[in-house]
């Protein structure tokens, strides 16, 4: 009986070839064409809200290689309760996102926004924001891969980062690091706060009215973790009030961001459309991780690189 690995897109032929010699027994497919042909998927690549039937008893679906590093939106209870494989893509996106929000800090520092706003209104004025990078106090929320680039990219242009994790441990090129309890109590000293944590039911609106009124009126919050971290109705408040200065937002609770939200009215905020995350030669970057996922799983039913724990969500 034929295997199937389904995919949520494409690739190249040479990526296909190397998956046909590691597992000759799958056959690569985007679509289902018959409907019993569901219970002969056993790998997909990606996730879709119409392979429900993949969850259903009769399914053999025994892995699921994530396109994305954040796994939230699946539905994770579900594999855990039919002990499904996930991995995720890990790694990936970690210089592209930290070249984001290096060019978000450097964009504060250098007064870009006013001279965006300005060249709109053909206003010439040099009343702008600028600082030493240097000399600000930046925090990092989240010190897994895409913290750590961003934290020794930013010790290398002579900053000293500071971090924020689970349990306050110790992580390389951070100058210090708190647990996440300590969020609130800590946050009130930086220039820069930059979420990058995963969407758990832990994180889930973290960033609140509570936390944007502890932070510094002229601190910058910047979000390329997850959307719905963020409770996007208090930091409305807390920019309109400029209870915090400035916010370089890449994620939304709800995307696209409606063109009625008020946040594009906003003087203070750069919005990106979910671009921190786009790489170039992705398929090849993506395909390192799948491949070896894909030999192990031939050989024993296992993964090596980027499992994720069902329970925890990352």
């Amino acid at each position: 009986m034929t295997k199937f690995i389904l995919s949520q897109r494409s690739f190249k032929p040479e990526y296909l070839d190397q998956m046909k010699k590691i597992a000759p027994q799958f056959q690569f497919i985007t679509e289902i064409h018959a409907k019993e042909d569901w219970e002969n998927v056993a790998v997909t690549i990606g996730w879709q809200k119409e392979w429900q039937p993949l969850l259903a008893s009769n399914s053999n679906l025994k892995w699921v290689q994530s396109i994305s590093a954040g796994v939230d939106y699946l539905p994770l209870n579900d594999f855990e309760s039919k002990n499904i494989l996930l991995t995720n893509a890990k790694g990936i996106h970690k210089e592209a996102i930290s070249e984001h929000v290096l060019t978000t800090i450097l964009m504060r520092l250098r007064g870009f926004n006013e001279a965006a706003i300005g060249q709109r209104h053909k206003k010439w004025s040099q009343a702008v924001f600028y600082g030493k990078l240097e000399e600000q106090k930046i925090l990092i929320i989240g010190t897994g891969q895409i913290g750590q680039e961003l934290a020794k990219t930013l010790k290398l242009l002579g900053n000293q980062p500071i971090g924020v994790n689970t349990t306050g441990h110790k992580v390389a090129n951070f100058e210090q690091t708190f647990a996440i309890s300590q969020l609130k109590s800590i946050v009130k000293q930086f220039d820069f706060v930059i979420n990058i944590l995963p969407l758990t039911t832990q994180t889930h609106h973290l960033y609140d009215a509570d936390f944007f009124n502890a932070m510094k009126h002229t601190a910058t919050f910047v979000n390329v973790g997850r959307g719905a971290s963020v409770d996007t109705s208090a930091l409305l408040v807390a920019l309109q009030k400029r209870s915090i200065a400035y916010a370089a937002l890449d994620v939304f609770e709800e995307e696209p961001l409606l063109q009625t939200n008020p946040l594009w009215q906003l003087d203070n905020i750069l919005i990106t459309p979910h671009i921190a995350g786009m790489v170039p030669r992705f398929q090849q970057k993506f395909m390192a991780i799948f491949l070896q996922n894909l030999t192990s799983f031939v050989s024993n039913q296992s993964v090596v690189k980027n499992q994720v724990d069902l329970k925890k969500g990352y």
